[in-house]
């Protein structure tokens, strides 16, 4: 009998947790005051007037998060929760299956409910992202408020309240109603914009106009951890404002009434790339600005974030129209959402001059040696990888190349590079994916509701702009298994992988900022700054050797280890019969292993095929 009972409460638990939201108005708004002051122990500190009726009430804290693709509301990081009504404290059961689901009884006589508790912030590596410190907070809003259950999120009106820091600024795509002091208050919005609509506030805080004399502004809104790092020159600021008007020459549209680049430049508010509609979170190391060559490959966090006020914030796919934050996301069009972000991520980044052409050579290069060499797609194609938000929530992995992870990215940028490439040679040159960004992005110029597509639709716009067997071109090259990754873009656009005993000069630089050295496509590993093998290639030299992670690298042939004493012993193997002698750490254990590899060092690059037309470089090229 107590075992029917407890499956008969799941089910009416599970029933409520999948429970419609209304598209009615919800009654009253909810006022949200968010206390952001406390950076010394970087703890939001939050309160809110819900209105209500006497009875039944249940409050959802935010789960689905748009943008991350899966269930990450940071429940872990809420606490204190206090429920009260016309001065008295009301008692909260947490559901038992739905553990974001909170139900509380309102008292008669009472026509809201009064909440408090607290959302801290992580204040060490290992707890999750960083979103305050001494100098810099993010306000999620998502996980500062609690929401009642059975409306859609965009049928609750908010308004949103705010305490800084003492004397500091702030960017954000809300508007702002009034400012006293440091305390903030935004207009009234839709719970669904709140969330949509994060902030940035700094002690060192600078606004940057990317878009001067528009009617539609575009700012760029920095804050870092010293005034120095907020510095840019004429020069730097140029490409930024470039990439606006070569976002809006490829979409043809504008969705959002005004948008602002949330950028923190940072080594302790933690790194992000986040879209939103009017706005994107971006965070990147010390020495965007200062160190200006050093960090080229950052630029293309930019282009990528602003690509998705079009794909995936104004179109974007169905399954990711949900009611509210917590009802669950459909993820099988990420290659969509993302993978084409991706690829016109690194194009912008290109035709504005944030990256330079042949650099985005060399990161392309890259990308399909990694996607050519992942041995996981001989059980799992990269469709299934849209699962990987869900699955692994970008947990760190033993054998990557093995399992897979949200390769729907960059893979998906090689299989949206086939298709422009494919659309051009079918054409004659006439045509490209520009067309198609143009009409599928570009519709309903100036309105910012969303407008979902499914994978029809996507086919359908593809055959617009060229007619060919689009669905079967998609689904041969997400649901297969190779062998290797989706090149054929690469040669059509007159390139192809090769491997060279030395890195280019770019991707160099990447390895050393990294302070790694990738012998990936040689010994089948990288060897990080301490030593530890990481980025195994499954059934690579190494694997087969029996190495695995959590080993570190002491002695080549006999000498400490030094990166470049492995590659000079990896090039004078190539020429000769002996192994290479290395000494690994494991726990306790002390190991040599003699690796019997004689194939020289080997770096991914991009090489003409004699005879094509370059396709790449006219896709590189800015639009007039």
């Amino acid at each position: 009998m107590t075992l029917t009972r407890a499956v008969l409460a799941a089910v009416l638990a599970t029933a409520f947790s999948a429970q419609a939201a209304s598209d009615q108005p919800y009654p009253g708004t909810i006022v949200l005051k968010v206390d952001a002051t406390n950076t010394a122990q970087q703890i939001f500190r939050v309160r809110e007037s819900i209105p209500a009726k006497a009875g039944k009430l249940t409050l959802l804290y935010p789960q689905w998060i748009p943008g991350n693709h899966g269930p990450s509301g940071a429940l872990n990081q809420f606490a204190g929760l206090k429920v009260s009504a016309n001065g008295q404290p009301v008692e909260w059961t947490r559901d038992p299956v739905n553990v974001y689901a909170f139900h509380v009884t309102v008292p008669k006589g009472a026509n809201s409910v009064d909440v408090e508790f607290e959302y801290l912030s992580p204040v060490e590596a290992n707890q999750g992202r960083t979103t305050m410190t001494n100098d810099i907070l993010g306000v999620q809003w998502q996980s500062v408020a609690l929401y009642p259950a059975g409306y859609a999120s965009n049928k609750i009106t908010v308004q949103p309240n705010l305490t800084v820091p003492a004397g500091w600024q702030f960017g954000s795509a809300l508007e702002q109603q009034t400012r006293t002091g440091d305390e903030v208050a935004f207009k009234p919005t839709d719970l669904e914009t709140l969330v949509d609509s994060p902030l940035f506030a700094g002690r060192y805080f600078r606004r940057i106009d990317l878009d001067p004399g528009a009617k539609i502004p575009v700012h760029l809104n920095v804050v870092a951890d010293s005034a120095e790092q907020l510095d840019a020159t004429p020069e730097q600021i140029a490409p930024h404002r470039e990439l606006i008007q070569q976002a809006y020459k490829l979409f043809n549209s504008q969705h959002y009434k005004h948008y602002d680049f949330l950028f923190a430049i940072s080594d302790e508010f933690g790194g992000i790339g986040r879209e939103h509609h009017q706005s994107s979170e971006n965070g990147v190391k010390l020495g965007y600005f200062a160190e200006w060559k050093k960090y080229e490959a950052r630029r293309e966090l930019l282009p990528h974030e602003f690509t998705h006020s079009w794909n995936g914030k104004f179109r974007r796919p169905a399954g990711q129209a949900v009611a509210d934050f917590n009802t669950p996301l459909q993820n099988e069009l990420l290659w969509v959402y993302e993978g084409q972000t991706q690829y016109w991520g690194a194009v912008l980044a290109a035709r504005s001059g944030l990256i330079k052409p042949e650099h985005t050579r060399d990161l392309i290069a890259a990308t399909a040696a990694r996607y050519d060499n992942v041995k996981g797609r001989d059980w799992r194609a990269v469709q299934d990888t849209v699962n990987d938000p869900i699955i692994n929530a970008r947990r760190p992995q033993g054998w990557n190349n093995w399992q897979r992870a949200e390769d729907y990215y960059s893979e998906g940028e090689l299989i949206w590079l086939d298709a422009d490439t494919k659309i051009r040679e079918l054409s004659g040159d006439k045509k490209s994916l520009n067309d198609f960004a143009k009409t599928f992005f570009g519709v309903d110029d100036g309105v910012n509701v969303a407008k979902p597509y499914t994978f029809e639709d996507v086919v359908k716009a593809l055959n617009a702009v060229q007619p060919y067997e689009w669905a079967k071109f998609l689904r041969t090259r997400l649901d297969g298994h190779g062998p290797g990754a989706p090149l054929d873009g690469l040669t059509r656009a007159g390139w192809k992988l090769a491997y060279s005993d030395k890195p280019t000069e770019f991707l160099k630089a990447q390895e050393d900022l990294s302070k790694s050295a990738n012998f990936q496509y040689s010994l089948g590993f990288s060897v990080g700054a301490d030593g530890k093998l990481e980025a195994f290639q499954w059934d690579g030299v190494g694997f087969k050797a029996g190495l695995s992670g959590g080993t570190t690298l002491l002695a080549v042939n006999g000498r400490a280890y030094k990166a470049e004493l492995l590659r000079a012993a990896v090039t004078a193997a190539k020429d000769g019969k002996e192994p290479i002698s290395l000494l690994f750490k494991k726990g306790n254990l002390y190991q040599t292993v003699a690796l019997d590899y004689h194939g020289g060092l080997k770096y991914p690059r991009l090489e003409r095929i004699e005879g094509t037309p370059d396709r790449l470089e006219a896709i590189l090229q800015p639009l007039k």
